[in-house]
């Protein structure tokens, strides 16, 4: 079952601000918001082709914004 992300209602793409246990922050550009795939190890793809994937259990805090 895919669980639809509600990520895409900020837009198409979007900059994510991923804060991890332990207080490490990364911020990715670009992530085109259609291909977001939430499980025990969600993943998605920017618009330069990376994919980013990301074990959920290690994330505390995901930010959000728009990009224009």
């Amino acid at each position: 079952m895919n669980l639809k992300s509600s990520v895409g209602k900020k837009g198409n793409v979007v900059t994510q601000i991923i804060t991890f246990v332990g207080g490490y922050k990364k911020t990715i550009h670009g992530v085109k918001t259609d291909t977001i795939v939430q499980s025990e190890m969600t993943h998605f793809e920017t618009e330069d082709g990376r994919m980013v994937m990301v074990k959920d259990p290690n994330v505390l805090l995901i930010e959000v914004f728009k990009e224009s």
